[in-house]
């Protein structure tokens, strides 16, 4: 604690460095309030802290979280967590907390158990988001709830993903989509102005899953570059190369894409892109390297002149451009080709030959998904994207004719190809929901009872219609601030194994504690 008079440094001694190096403090007392070991690292230079290990960091988190960039980071996260709450609040919703401690629901993600002392041998769960009860709400008249929830899953983490995160929950009464859409557009809106003072246009592309999947091989793309994947069924239908021809004839789809200016790639690039396909469940990566005015590739000999020509025409190729493709059924060839659009962005990017500009921001609605997705290995329909979410109207009659042509009232808002959220216009009639239980997703009506009967009873107590989302608050602040990871924007964070670094949790128990 230092006592004295501030005044203007002296003429030649200002420190244009720091914002205080015009004036200096003349002390008269100094007292040492507290004593400080020597750090583990150092905090005032972020070249030097950018080299410290993200181990050593987590260890000493409190000390971490003096650097500026990191202060900076949470700053933001209050600033944006308060826009919200504001604009909820002009909006008139309610904010209301729900249990953290609910009840196994199987069906879902992995779930983190916690034993009840009362009731020995029973468990609580933590919840992976508050759909049931945010549900319960609108039939109880909440028409507008919202809240900043803690959710949990007990899944592998990844630099996007952590054990517990926090999330806008969201969830209307006597709404449609286009409610949703407005809202929220109106919220990022209003996050991105306060955050960054940048404004975003709105309303916001749509683009329906089919499409994302044609032109992207991803449900949530990055349309900041193009690269776009184009199909090829009806030119190789009849081709001489029998691969393409034997996968068309079986109802199978060829597609490929241009990665331009990438005909340079290193044997180990290639090897590299080969590997992931393959892991996507392609048998190999047909390709065609466009170097020196020829096509280099062992496939182009079994290639007809026309199908050159609309290789040629569609995908606009030059010299140095590297073709790739994938035959397969329609969903496994979009997707492998999605991965490899994305590797080969990045290895643009590492080149210097692919560069986005930071306030770049591309927002986009993906919509009508598939309502639901078959197991052949369980042999029966599961929701695509949870049980609760309804049909789109016209779809209602498909149920139990064609299933897999049902389109959901599901959206996602994505942005720069980051999932920020996703949500639905939910199911409010009891039979409607019972039908898909049980009848849709085959699930036996004791087990139905007991997971969900509450919320069919409540739904027979006159149900609103209403609908919701949910945006990851984590991968949002990650967003505004730049990072990579989600642990640069959460104060204690755990790492890739789930572990608390400087709290050493998880821990073991005392036996004690296990037998009470």
């Amino acid at each position: 604690r230092v006592t004295g008079k501030v005044r203007l440094r002296p003429d030649g001694t200002e420190n244009t460095k720091i914002p205080t190096g015009q004036v200096e403090v003349l002390v008269k007392e100094l007292e040492v309030l507290n004593h400080a070991e020597v750090l583990p690292f150092q905090i005032d230079d972020p070249e030097e802290a950018a080299l410290v290990s993200e181990d050593l960091r987590l260890k000493y988190r409190f000390l971490d979280l003096r650097r500026p960039e990191m202060i900076r980071n949470l700053r933001l996260r209050s600033q944006v967590a308060n826009a919200a709450r504001n604009y909820f609040e002009e909006n008139a919703f309610y904010e209301i907390e729900t249990p953290t401690l609910f009840k196994s629901t199987p069906e879902g993600a992995r779930e983190f158990l916690v034993p009840s002392r009362i009731h020995p041998g029973e468990f609580y769960a933590l919840p992976q988001s508050p759909q049931q009860y945010k549900q319960i709400l609108m039939v109880s008249g909440v028409e507008r709830y919202f809240q900043l929830a803690r959710c949990y899953r007990d899944e592998d983490l990844r630099a996007d993903r952590q054990p517990e995160f926090t999330q806008v929950d969201i969830e209307m009464s006597f709404i449609d989509r286009e409610d949703i859409y407005a809202l929220i557009e109106g919220l990022l809106a209003r996050v991105w102005k306060s955050a960054l003072d940048i404004d975003i246009p709105t309303p916001f592309p749509r683009m329906p899953f089919q499409e994302a999947m044609d032109r992207y091989g991803i449900d949530k793309p990055d349309t900041r570059f193009a690269m776009e994947i184009v199909d090829f069924s009806d030119v190789f239908s009849d081709s001489d190369f029998k691969v393409f021809k034997s996968v068309i004839a079986g109802g199978g789809v060829v597609k490929a894409l241009n990665a331009k200016g990438l005909a340079n790639l290193t044997q180990g690039q290639m090897t590299g892109m080969e590997e992931l396909a393959k892991s996507h469940g392609a048998k190999g990566l047909a390709y065609i390297k466009v170097e020196e005015g020829k096509w280099k590739s062992p496939v182009t000999k079994f290639f007809s002149e026309d199908e050159k020509a609309a290789l040629t025409e569609r995908l606009a190729i030059e010299e140095g451009d590297l073709i790739l493709f994938a035959a397969s059924e329609w969903l496994q060839a979009c997707e492998i080709l999605g991965r490899i659009r994305l590797y080969a962005a990045n290895l643009l990017k590492e080149r210097g030959d692919l560069v986005f500009p930071k306030d770049q921001f591309n927002f986009l609605w993906v919509i009508e998904f598939p309502l639901l997705a078959f197991d052949p290995e369980m042999d029966r329909w599961y929701s695509s994207h949870h049980p609760f979410t309804a049909p789109v109207e016209e779809d209602v009659p498909l149920l139990d004719s064609d299933p897999k042509s049902v389109r959901g009232q599901h959206y996602d808002i994505v942005v720069n190809g980051v999932e920020l959220g996703g949500g639905s216009i939910r199911i409010h009639q009891p039979d409607v929901q019972r039908k898909i239980f049980e009848g849709i997703l085959q699930l036996a009506p004791d087990v139905v009872q007991e997971r969900f009967g509450y919320m069919l009873q409540a739904f027979q107590y006159g149900c609103p219609p209403h609908g919701g989302i949910a945006l990851g608050f984590d991968r949002l602040i990650a967003l505004l601030c730049g990072a990579e990871s989600l642990r640069e924007v959460i104060a204690f964070p755990k790492t890739a194994k789930g572990a608390d670094l400087m709290a050493e949790s998880p821990a073991p128990v005392d036996p004690k504690q296990l037998r009470n």
